[in-house]
This record gives C-alpha cells, structure tokens and sequence, in this order.
C-alpha cells in the first residue's frame, strides 16, 4: 500500500495588545481557512478564536506586550488545532461556571467547550498557551 505524508499547514501571527487586534485575527484566521480549503467549521473556530483572543487580552496579556495565535491543519487526521499565546500570568478558569444571567462576560470559554472538539490550556514560560482543536474536512 502506498501512503502520503503529508505535512501539516502551519501559519502564526503575533500581534499587540489591543482590542483592534481582534478582527485581524479573524482575518488571519478565515484566510487560513479559506487557503486550506478548510471552511467546514468556519463560524465555529472564528467564535472560538474571538473569544480565547479577547480573554488573553482581558486576563493575559501584560501591558506593553503582545499574543500569538497559531494554526495548524493535520491534512491526514482532518484536524484543525488553534493556539493562544500570551505570556500574562492569569488563571483560566473552568468552562463549566456559568455567570450570573445579567452578567455582562463570563461565557467565553463555554462557547468555547460548547463549539470545539477539544479544548484545553498548556504551560508556557512564561505565561500560558489556550487551545481548541476541531474536526474539520480540509485539503
């Protein structure tokens, strides 16, 4: 039997603290997507991608620094993993705390669990990595 390797599509931004930074990652992220012919689950990982960006900046990154978010599609697994990077020191809290009903915040990370297939939050020195991987149909 003959198999392909394939490697995985792999891109990264970095940008500033600042709420505008929000629809630029949006951007970044839906030309991925449409460049790796992987728009399956587009509303859902651009939701989750707002909402993971706006908490680092809210809770994680420090003043006068910035984030990350990498892509990474696995062609053969069909799985699409984003990454959050920021290097604050804030605590992500759990998914399954729901807010007060006239809260205005507090639901982020559980469209987050609600949407993705997986998600999770990784060390990184310093700060931390949040993450959320989807099952999605790609090249």
């Amino acid at each position: 039997m003959n198999e392909v390797n394939q490697l995985p599509y792999s891109c990264t931004s970095f940008h500033s603290r600042e709420r505008r930074s929000v629809p630029l990652v949006r951007r970044f992220v839906r030309k991925a997507l449409v460049d790796w012919a992987c728009e399956s689950r587009a509303d859902d990982v651009l939701l989750c991608v707002s909402e993971l960006v706006t908490n680092a900046l809210l809770h994680g990154v420090p003043p006068g620094r910035g984030y990350q978010v990498s892509m990474q599609l696995e062609p053969t697994h069909d799985i699409l993993r984003v990454e959050v990077h920021d290097s604050g020191d804030g605590k992500v809290g759990p998914a399954d705390a729901a807010p007060e009903p006239d809260a205005e915040g507090g639901r982020g990370l559980l469209l987050v669990a609600a949407l993705a297939d997986k998600w999770g939050v990784g060390e990184r020195n310093p700060g931390k990595v949040v993450w959320c991987e989807f099952a999605v149909r790609g090249r």
